[in-house]
């Protein structure tokens, strides 16, 4: 899954190469903006982290042309206007102004070097949702950020990487001799990938991938799953059986009359109990005074 990543990603895609200050990982990165130089691809960086001479050292002279480097390693935060492109002009406004200022015919690769500069001088918030602006811009077609693990918190980390459709992690080995690359990619159609490979990386920047350690495919939980019934373990029993259920039904409910009392209530006969009352001398009621017999 390494070697298809490199090859060429779908348009509007992210990725992101994961990495630690024990496994380094700019050199696969620069591999795969040698790869896209070779794709003719027109590939603009943004470069916090290294001089603007040490990216093109070791790629064809030939791409050259159609490698556009903002650097920021000057002066990343504009604080003596020395860089052409610093921290705080990260919005989809600035890039877009880049990428059109370059004659071409066909959207551009973004390369950031590093994100994790963006991470510790900007807000994470403010950061997902200007690379969220960016994917949609139109003039990228294609993000790709180098991001230093070990150096953010794991919950800004993993905030990060849920944008991103690929997540390539890389480990050194206990042998040193091969590097591990943990590959993670989410499709279009919901099912995660996850692959796990041991590479190496040759003089001319091209990856060799020398064994593949683990391979799983995960797929999203289906919705429509059944549900657990929680009277299943229960010492007694909360179902009826049939003969229990039609018992049941028999039985006439407390204060509710069947039509044979109905009609034997409202029919009353000759014999039925009736109660007269005859007011005395002590029940005098005046209608003008009703509190007369209270003596106030």
């Amino acid at each position: 899954m390494l070697l298809d990543v490199l090859q060429g990603a779908e348009a509007g895609s992210f990725i992101i190469f994961r990495d630690s200050a024990s496994c380094p990982g700019r050199r696969l990165l620069k591999s795969y903006v040698h790869a896209a130089l070779k794709r003719e691809e027109e590939v603009h960086v943004l470069e916090f982290e290294a001089s603007e001479e040490e990216l093109p050292t070791g790629l064809d002279v030939h791409c050259a042309q159609r490698l556009h480097i903002h650097g920021g390693f000057a002066d990343p935060l504009g604080w003596i206007k020395r860089s052409s492109f610093t921290v705080h002009q990260f919005t989809s406004r600035s890039i877009s102004t880049l990428i059109s200022s370059q004659p071409q015919s066909k959207s551009a690769l973004l390369v950031i070097d590093s994100l994790s500069w963006l991470v510790r001088h900007l807000d994470p918030v403010v950061i997902c949702k200007r690379l969220q602006e960016i994917r949609r811009g139109g003039a990228v077609k294609t993000i790709i950020g180098l991001l230093h693990a070990d150096l953010h918190q794991i919950s800004v980390v993993g905030s990060v990487c849920h944008l991103a459709s690929t997540v390539i992690s890389v480990e050194p080995r206990t042998n040193g001799q091969w590097v591990l690359a943990k590959t993670t990619k989410r499709t279009k159609s919901g099912k995660v990938l996850q692959e796990e490979e041991l590479f190496s990386i040759q003089e001319n920047l091209t990856v060799t991938v020398h064994s593949k350690v683990s391979h799983t495919t995960q797929t999203q939980p289906e919705t429509d799953s059944v549900e657990a019934d929680p009277a299943a373990n229960l010492t007694f029993n909360l179902h009826l059986s049939e003969m229990e259920r039609e018992a049941k039904e028999k039985v006439a409910l407390p204060f509710v009359f069947s039509q044979e009392k109905k009609s034997a209530l409202l029919n009353a006969g000759q014999g039925a109990g009736r109660i007269l009352y005859e007011p005395d001398a002590n029940d005098d009621f005046d209608q003008e005074d009703p509190d007369e017999d209270l003596d106030v």
